[in-house]
């Protein structure tokens, strides 16, 4: 609270200078040429300072893409002059302007040769090249000469058409480093994915973000899409899921005579309550019917259980509900407590276990890779080796403790029968990955890490399976098909829980995402399993921590086969 009273403060000076001697921020141009995320490129940018010192936290930071047109002195924006004034009436905090143009490759020779242009490649993915790019190239460069605020609530970002949806996805990606959105006509169409923001924004749970958008009816209307009619699907998911949007609708093109006009009146709305925190939607009061919240409890977020470890994975829940997870880097397994949340190392010199499962049995099943062994290890600490002379990632365990595991360098999918034999029961998959039965055993999931698909197999009487199908469609990022899917967990009614890169995905029995639980602290999660003495609590191995969250949900475990209710179809 101290810092933001020195910014009320700073903001306080700034309003006298302004009104007394016109005191005005001013703009530096200068040039990047060493880019990493985007080798060989170029850049220009601005800087605006205001004409006030830092607050002792640093200044708000607003960028915009495509921002040459934005600080052009004579152009339609006149970035500079707008920020002066909002400073000194306090409808912004003292904040530092960055203008940022997209990349170009300049050519060897610039005689006989084309330069290449990123501006598509960098704005309109939908992936995190262009965040990166900003928060680990540009940023830096800024800070050397400004101090500028680590506080997301005070970061945003802006643009116009594609710089538009590249200012979304920056956001969406990093929240935890911009929360504030300014976009004008926006491209969010398929030139590069950017049409599944729609979708992808009521199936995600609600992120901390404060967005301003704004189009016209006679937007362009071209091979990629309408540019109207996606901005109000945009709108209109943005408001079914709960966020702070607002949505300013007119009668221009692809121009920026709308966008000019309502510049000054966007960023005091952008702006409002600067002083107050972003934080997201929790499921209650005007999204109450994001769908999401059928699996979250608004009560409830994510919950740090344990960190300090090397790589986390594994997680497998025993009957009285507490979570075992390995450390593979160190050769460990470790027990989480679910009452006291207490955690404790069960086993060391695992052989490089990795995959873990309880079976009826009582014994922790394991997939032990550096052995190349599939062991069941028992409450004592001692083993039992099930096979030998096999790779192994993850493994999943019926009823009867017969056991299936996956075989990513070989490309298979492994069956034992407990008893000492194996056998290959499928071969194809690129990287197969995690593993699950469903809630009545009857079929078996296996995730393709290098693909966007988990493949569903029915499960024969022998353990062998048929009828393969790539039948649970991924979210993924545009720039490739990998969903980097990992860990599987199922509940009670049927719903297969992924862990993948963004976030973990829920999809129901017909194979739908319905659903994206965001990653706890950005970490993308390994593996995840329902743990707790109900089973409603949705733990996940996430690098060097494992989280925990209630849900409103439940899991099962796999001595208890049940048969889940019909889908809707």
């Amino acid at each position: 609270m101290l810092s933001r009273r020195h910014i009320l403060q700073a903001t306080a000076t700034a309003t006298a200078l302004a009104q007394t001697t016109a005191y005005k921020g001013n703009v530096t141009k200068y040039a990047y040429k060493s880019a990493k995320n985007f080798p060989g490129s170029t850049y220009d940018y601005w800087i605006y300072v205001p004409g006030i010192p830092a607050p002792p936290i640093g200044y708000a930071l607003m960028v915009f893409f495509d921002g040459g047109g934005f600080i052009n002195e004579t152009g339609r924006f006149k970035a500079a002059e707008v920020f002066d004034k909002l400073i000194a009436a306090g409808d912004m905090p003292p904040t530092l302007g960055l203008f940022i143009n997209p990349g170009v490759m300049p050519p060897l020779d610039p005689n006989t040769q084309m330069a290449r242009f990123n501006r598509s490649y960098e704005y309109d993915g939908l992936g995190d090249r262009n965040a990166k790019f900003l928060l680990e190239e540009i940023l830096p460069e800024v800070a050397k000469l400004h101090k500028i605020t680590d506080d997301p609530s005070l970061r945003g970002l802006g643009g116009s058409s594609s710089g538009a949806i590249a200012a979304f996805t920056v956001a969406w990606n990093r929240p935890d480093s911009f929360r504030r959105v300014l976009s004008y006509i926006g491209s969010y169409v398929n030139l590069r994915g950017g049409d599944g923001y729609a979708d992808l924004v009521r199936k995600t749970e609600p992120k901390p973000l404060r967005i301003f958008l704004q189009d016209g009816s006679s937007d362009l209307n071209i091979y990629s899409g309408s540019w109207w009619l996606a901005n109000q699907a945009l709108a209109t998911s943005l408001e079914y899921s709960g966020y702070d949007v607002r949505f300013d609708r007119g009668t221009d093109g692809h121009n920026s005579n709308h966008s000019s006009r309502i510049f000054v009146e966007s960023l005091q709305w952008l702006w409002a309550n600067w002083k107050q925190p972003i934080v997201a939607s929790k499921g209650t009061g005007k999204s109450e019917r994001h769908f999401v919240t059928e699996f979250l409890d608004p009560a409830h977020d994510w919950q740090e259980m344990s960190s300090g470890h090397g790589f986390t994975e594994g997680p497998a829940v025993d009957k009285a509900g507490n979570v075992y997870f390995t450390d593979i880097p160190e050769n460990k397994i470790h027990k989480i407590d679910h009452a006291t949340g207490k955690v404790t190392l069960f086993k060391a010199d695992t052989g490089g276990c990795n995959g873990l499962m309880f079976g009826a049995d009582g014994r922790l099943y394991a997939a032990q890779n550096r052995k190349r062994q599939i062991i069941a290890i028992k409450p004592d600490g001692s083993e039992d080796v099930l096979a030998t002379d096999t790779n192994s990632n993850d493994l999943v365990v019926n009823a009867r403790n017969e056991v299936w595991w996956t075989d990513p360098p070989g490309h298979r999918i492994w069956f034992s029968d407990g008893k000492g034999a194996k056998r290959v029961v499928h071969e194809g998959l690129d990287f197969p990955n995690g593993i699950i039965l469903s809630p009545d055993q009857s079929m078996l999931m296996c995730v393709d890490m290098r693909s966007r698909w988990v493949w569903s197999y029915q499960v024969q009487p022998d353990g062998s399976l048929a009828n393969g199908q790539a039948y649970y469609h991924l979210e993924t990022w545009d720039y490739d098909s990998q969903s980097m899917g990992d860990g599987l967990t199922m509940d009670t009614e049927g719903h297969l829980y992924v862990a993948s890169r963004l976030g973990i995905q829920i999809c129901d029995q017909p194979g739908r995402v319905v659903a994206i639980i965001n990653n706890p602290q950005l970490l993308q999660p390994s593996n995840c399993c329902f743990g707790g003495p109900n089973l409603d609590y949705l733990y996940t191995t996430n690098r060097a921590k494992v989280f925990r969250r209630k849900l409103r949900r439940k899991g099962l475990y796999s001595w208890s086969p049940l048969k889940p209710p019909r889908p809707g179809l």
